[in-house]
This record gives structure tokens, C-alpha cells and sequence, in this order.
């Protein structure tokens, strides 16, 4: 059966042409091809204001985002055998990189599978759907993962709040299998237990693992605290690095004692200290009673999701790199991650340049990186560059 077409304005196949896999609803003839015409989840022929064909897309006709890209060629479905074949790609890649299946198996438009994103933990294999043209794919997209990867387990763990712009409902739900409660993992070498049914997240964020093994390095015979320490991925590492005391700042108590069942885990003695509390609010208690920290390592939620939020969510960054800043020792490192898609690599840079010149502090970039390989980003979409990392000297103006 011919798929049907979805013809483009004049002049809307440029940014398809160098490699996008978007389409926006304001770059199609909608005479043409009412969107209305269509539903999600259905397939269509791109084609430029000429009629010639550019490929296959997905359908979200009520979003801004109205059509993904799944295949140059227009005989190439997006069916099962598509899904295996990417898989199959991406997994080439993994294996490559890690000899332990734990990894983001597929992160989305990085993979050529938008709207999708998959994390393996072993024998247990967790799904994303993040586009509305994905989600009636689900049946071939598990069928294409039972195939690939012979999980005994499958979670569709699609509770994010981003959802609900695409129209879609939220839910957690096992697939296929048993998925239990907590599951075990390895990364770097050490092993974690991680929620999976308890939190509104994948339960581990691979993207990190070469960052926090860096952030190690500078830890040895220093006092560090982690600030939105969650389960430990920062704390640990730094504490077998040889770190002389850990503090621990989450507002998640649930995050804590897994925190020091990780501690455990890894043979990690006393020198972990756990702050259960708002984040700010424990910050503005280790001021008030003069404490100092030689290191502090600060990887906070989104705080910008949305393009409309840039300006409060700077701020907010702003404020929490003074506050750490007012925690640090004279010749302190100051390490920050960022998981805004809104909030670039120069905005970083130059909000705790403000920051630290507000407290008349000089400052250093000593490094500065972002996902790790299991991410991989599609240069033609700045946004599958999600991950911002930045290790920072902090000096007194003297």
C-alpha cells in the first residue's frame, strides 16, 4: 500500500536537506496536506514543493514538531524490520564501547529513532517514548527489542511531564517479563542498585559515567560535598578517590538510603555524611555554620525544559553556583553539570562567570565536556546535545 504524501512549503526542505529530521507544522502546504487528514503514528512520503520525495516520516499532527524523519529512502517503512535494523546499529556501537551491557541503548534522534529512547541494565531493558508519533509503534518497537536484545524483562517508562506536550498520558507499565523494584548495575567498575519503579526517571543517567570518573580525580585528600547527590553516582567515586570526608545534599530520603546502600556495596566506610533536605535550604544551613569544601560536585535537574523558561532557569543556575561558590575553600573546584536542553554551553560559562564575579571571586575553566558515547549526538539537532559539564578553579580576587 503507497504511503500518502505530506507536501512541503516552498523553500521548507532546506534544514531536511542538511540532515534535520523535523518537520514543523508551519512548513507544510497545509492545502495540500491538511494535517488534519492525518492521525499519529502515520506514515507519509515528505515531499518538496516540487512533489519530489525526501524520505519517510511519523506523524504528531498536533504538536509543533508535526513529522519525523525515520527514512531517506521512501521504500524503506517504518516497520519491525526497520526497528531491527537500528537496533542492531546502535547496539554495534554499545558493544564496541562497554564490555558490560549497561548503557543507553538508543537515545533518540542520535540513533536515527526520534521520539525513542532505550537503557539496558543487563537482562532488563528500559523504554522512553517521547513523541506522540512513536507511541502507536509500541507493539514493533518491543517485538524489534525482544529480538535484539533477548531481555527477560521490558518497562515503558513513560512518566516523564514532557509527555504532556505531545498530548500523551503518563504511565509505568511492564511490557514484558518481570522488571523488579531496584536493579543492580555496573559502571566504571564499581557496582549500584538503582530504582526503576519508584521515580519519575530512567533510574541512572549513563550520559555521566567518563564525567564522573573525571570528577574523581580531583577529589583525593579533599573535603567534597555533592549537592543533588541522588543515589550516589558522584559520592562513591569520589570517596574511593580517596576524598577525606562526602557530604551528601538531596531532598529525596529514598535517594539517601539507596545512597548508603551503594556506600556499602562498594566497601566505603565513614566517609559518606548524608543532608536530607531541600537542596538550597541545606546549602544556606552549611553557610551559616562556616563550613568549607575543597570540591563541590552540583548536578541538579532541568531547570529549564522549555524555551520560554530560559530566563528563570538562569537564574536559578545562578543562584545555586553562588551558594556553592560561597561554600568553597580559597582555591576551590567547582564541577557542574546541566541537563537543559535551553541552557548552552556559553550560557553555562557565562552564568557562573556572573556568579563568581558577584562574590568577587576569580574563575578558571579547567574542563569542560558533555554526554558520554552512548548518547550520541546529531549534528544537524543542537537538542540531542543535552549534556553540559564543566570543572571550574575558584580563586579570590586577590
Amino acid at each position: 500500500m503507497s504511503l500518502p504524501s505530506l507536501r512541503l512549503k516552498s523553500n521548507a526542505d532546506r534544514r531536511l536537506r542538511s540532515g534535520h529530521l523535523w518537520l514543523y507544522s508551519n512548513e507544510i502546504d497545509t492545502k495540500l496536506s491538511p494535517l488534519s487528514d492525518f492521525k499519529a503514528g502515520d506514515q507519509v512520503i515528505v515531499e518538496t514543493a516540487s512533489g519530489k520525495p525526501m524520505g519517510v516520516a511519523v506523524m504528531s499532527p498536533q504538536t509543533l514538531v508535526c513529522a519525523r524523519i525515520v527514512s531517506r529512502e521512501t521504500e524503506h517503512r517504518f516497520d519491525k524490520s526497520l526497528l531491527v535494523h537500528r537496533l542492531n546499529i546502535a547496539l554495534s556501537l554499545r558493544e564496541r564501547l562497554f564490555t558490560a551491557p549497561f548503557y543507553r541503548l538508543v537515545h533518540g534522534e542520535g540513533d536515527l529513532l526520534p521520539g525513542l529512547e532505550v537503557d539496558r541494565f543487563g537482562d532488563i531493558v528500559v523504554v522512553q517514548i517521547t513523541a506522540a508519533c512513536m507511541e502507536p509503534h509500541k507493539d514493533i518497537i518491543l517485538e524489534a527489542l525482544l529480538q535484539v536484545c533477548k531481555p527477560t524483562g521490558v518497562l515503558w517508562r513513560n512518566d516523564a511531564n514532557t509527555r504532556d506536550a505531545e498530548g500523551l498520558e503518563r504511565y509505568l507499565e511492564v511490557a514484558y517479563g518481570e522488571v523488579p523494584e531496584w536493579v543492580q548495575l555496573v559502571e566504571n567498575d564499581l557496582v549500584y542498585v538503582a530504582p526503576l519503579m519508584q521515580k519519575k526517571a530512567l533510574g541512572w543517567h549513563f550520559d555521566q559515567r567518563f564525567n564522573r570518573l573525571q570528577a574523581a580525580v580531583y577529589c583525593t585528600d579533599k573535603r567534597v560535598l555533592s549537592v543533588y547527590s541522588d543515589v550516589g553516582s558522584w559520592a562513591i567515586p569520589a570517596a574511593l578517590a580517596g576524598a577525606t570526608e562526602v557530604l551528601c545534599a538531596d531532598a529525596s530520603a529514598q535517594a539517601l538510603d539507596a545512597l548508603e546502600q551503594n556506600a556499602q556495596l562498594n566497601d566505603i566506610g565513614e566517609t559518606l555524611l548524608c543532608a536530607e533536605g531541600d537542596v538550597l535550604e541545606t546549602l544556606q544551613a552549611l553557610k551559616a555554620d562556616e563550613e568549607r569544601f575543597d570540591v563541590i560536585i552540583v548536578d541538579p535537574p532541568a531547570f529549564i525544559k522549555r524555551k520560554k523558561d530560559v530566563k528563570t532557569g538562569e537564574t536559578g543556575y545562578r543562584k545555586l553556583y553562588e551558594h556553592c561558590i560561597r561554600l568553597l575553600s580559597r582555591d576551590g573546584i567547582l564541577i557542574c553539570s546541566s541537563r537543559s536542553p535551553f541552557f548552552t554551553e556559553e550560557s553555562m560559562h557565562s552564568t557562573l562567570l556572573a556568579a563568581a564575579r558577584h562574590l568577587d571571586r576569580n574563575i578558571q575553566i579547567l574542563e569542560q565536556s558533555g554526554q558520554s558515547a552512548d548518547h550520541p549526538m546529531h549534528p544537524a539537532i543542537p537538542e540531542t546535545r543535552h549534556l553540559k559539564y564543566t570543572v571550574c578553579r575558584i580563586l579570590p580576587n586577590s
